[in-house]
């Protein structure tokens, strides 16, 4: 008879380099000027990047990129449109297009050579994207999860990447929010759900240290 096996339950399960990667969600320049507390989420997120960095977890940043309006189809317009508060597509100016300063990483988390940057039109990083393929060709069982904002690519992501098997770690101080009330709504979402871990930075870079 095969014994069943128990599930990891803690952070300390999970928070190795062979089971978990660091994904840096949408760190960009032109999102975090939209930030209220950009500069201290930008310290907190290098704080868990240096962490991860020292003790050799895979990286991947996402970044969020504008179609161009030739390449834009219904839905990007009216997504667009809601996002710049107008009702004129004419008038859409797409915020980040590829090669735009505003498309960037902050400098402060430049990515280095060995580490991932994957570009994204959705809000689930899993989306469209290679992601769910990088994690499961490393072996990987989990992925950490910081950056902006968290009612609106966060949650998504977390709630996907549960969706397709892996367990989420949400460093929920690294996380940013565009709007306060929202964040803690998503916040609640994830914590009633119960299929991600939520932790603070410290608690990432303690186990991280100590894998």
């Amino acid at each position: 008879m095969h014994s069943i096996k128990h599930p990891g339950k803690t952070i300390g399960d999970f928070c190795r380099p062979d089971q978990m990667a660091l994904v840096v969600y949408d760190m960009q320049v032109g999102i975090m000027r939209q930030m209220p507390d950009g500069a201290g989420i930008t310290a907190r997120v290098l704080s868990v990047l240096t962490a991860a960095r020292a003790s050799n977890f895979p990286v991947i940043f996402m970044r969020h990129m504008s179609m161009p309006l030739a390449l834009m189809g219904a839905f990007q317009r009216r997504q667009a449109m809601a996002w710049q508060r107008i009702d004129d597509p004419a008038a859409i100016k797409p915020w980040f297009l590829r090669g735009s300063e505003g498309f960037e990483i902050v400098p402060e988390l430049q990515p280095r050579y060995d580490e991932a940057v994957i570009d994204k039109i959705t809000f689930s990083a899993f989306e469209g994207t290679p992601l769910s393929i990088i994690l499961r060709d490393l072996g990987l069982t989990s992925f950490a999860i910081c950056g902006v904002a968290t009612e609106i690519g966060i949650e998504p992501t977390v709630r996907h990447g549960a969706d397709v098997g892996l367990v989420p770690l949400v460093i929920s101080d690294a996380c940013g929010a565009g709007d306060a009330e929202a964040a803690e709504r998503s916040f609640a979402n994830m914590a009633f759900m119960g299929d991600a871990l939520i932790c603070q930075s410290a608690d990432f870079i303690a186990a991280a240290r100590q894998s």
